[in-house]
């Protein structure tokens, strides 16, 4: 039996020593440089970065269009795409609503509003990966201060 290589794009460690890299990182601290939260500029400089270097877009936890984490935008029509199943109900042809509870523990839920079923599909399983992906990140520099022990 012959077993042949697969050919996979990986990302590739960027050395400032390159001057396309560092352009476009310069670009990025420009692009993100006026968000208040240092973190999500970072992380959508670094997600951009890595989706030039293969990174699928429905892999990011945060959104370029929007400049915010995706769960605080992917309601919006723009990310809704019929062509590869992103939020998208297939048997009723139609968006598919999302429901995001910031607050309390974090959950996330798709739904059709037409049929009322979640369309389980792997795009929208995508969906909710990035979803609670986006989540978990916005809240990870967040958790250290529930633990913080107060001055007396």
């Amino acid at each position: 039996m012959e077993r042949r290589a697969r050919s996979r794009r990986h990302l590739r460690v960027v050395s400032s020593a390159d001057p396309d890299d560092t352009a476009s990182v310069s670009s990025a601290s420009v692009r993100y440089g006026d968000l208040a939260d240092r973190r999500l500029a970072s992380i959508l400089a670094a997600e951009d970065t890595a989706e030039r270097y293969g990174l699928t877009q429905y892999a990011r936890s945060t959104c370029a269009v929007h400049r915010c984490w995706l769960h605080q935008c992917i309601a919006e029509p723009v990310h809704v795409s019929a062509a590869t199943g992103h939020r998208w109900c297939p048997e009723c042809e139609c968006p598919v609503e999302v429901d995001i509870d910031e607050a309390g523990m974090g959950s996330v839920r798709l739904h059709c509003s037409r049929c009322g079923l979640l369309p389980d599909t792997t795009a929208n399983r995508e969906v909710l990966l990035a979803c609670r992906t986006s989540l978990s990140a916005m809240h990870a520099g967040r958790r250290a201060a529930l633990y913080e022990v107060p001055d007396e």
